[in-house]
Parts: C-alpha cells; structure tokens; sequence
C-alpha cells in the first residue's frame, strides 16, 4: 500500500505547523495506524531556522520530542504529493485557493489555530492544546475515514 501524507502549513513553519507535524506524528504511533506520513512547510518559511524554542518546550511538556527539524518553503511539488494540505487558518486556505486538496483546520475541526509567534509559554501551550485536539480530528475525519 501506498504512504499518504498530511501536510501542515503555517505562516513560516517554525511555530504551529511544525508542532501539529510532531504531534500527529506521535498520535499516528501511539495509534499503530500504517501508511501515513506527515510533514510541514511555510507560506514565507524561515529556511535555514529551526522550530521555536517555545514550540520545542511546549511539546516536550507533552512528551513529544523534535529532533532536527528545519523549516521548508511550500511548493506546488509538495502540495501535489500529499493527500491533505491542512491550514492553520481559513486566510492562509484562501492564499492556497485552487492548489487542491486544501483545507483549514476550521474547516475540519471548527476553528482557526492562532500563531502564537511573539506570546509567552502560556501561549504556546494554549495552541498546542488547540493543535492536539485538532489532530484528534483528523485522525478522525480524514485517516481513519480514508478508504481508498
């Protein structure tokens, strides 16, 4: 069979993608669900950074460890690879109009997921809690209903 991926995108892929990528990754796992990959990229990726040190802490607050992860600029090429492309917000959805296979995470879970970029600790924990209860969802909605 077959791999499929979700795709993350965010703003500059160092803050709520990268962290929704680790945490489906880990749930995905727990899970021992097979044939599903996961990754992020940025609209304006900050190529050459890394993920937010609150990013990092926020998930290993939750046991969920990120080792060399580096942020990637989206493409088409990678759009056109994935099964999914999830957006953090209904406007980041929009710049992506007509590249297929886009969605919002309000689409498919009921709310847009803010960039905590510049908040304190209480921030970043706040969005991954939002992040975590939306890869709930789509594990939900998307790979468990998948049936091709």
């Amino acid at each position: 069979m077959k791999r499929k991926k979700i795709l993350f995108v965010c703003s500059g892929n160092t803050c709520r993608s990268p962290m929704a990528e680790a945490i489906l990754r880990s749930k995905i796992k727990e899970r021992k669900i097979k044939w599903w990959d996961v990754s992020s990229c940025g609209l304006f990726a900050e190529v050459g950074g890394t993920i937010s040190p609150n990013s990092k802490q926020a998930l290993e607050e939750i046991g969920v460890k990120v080792e060399k992860f580096a942020p990637r600029q989206l493409s088409q090429s990678i759009i056109d690879r994935s099964f999914a492309v999830i957006c953090m917000t209904e406007k980041q959805k929009q710049i992506l109009e007509g590249c297929g296979k886009v969605w919002s995470m309000k689409d498919l879970c009921g709310f847009d997921v803010p960039d905590p970029y510049g908040g304190d600790m209480d921030v970043y924990r706040v969005t991954r809690d939002f992040i975590a209860r939306a890869c709930d969802c789509i594990i939900e909605k998307i790979i468990l209903n998948d049936n091709s």
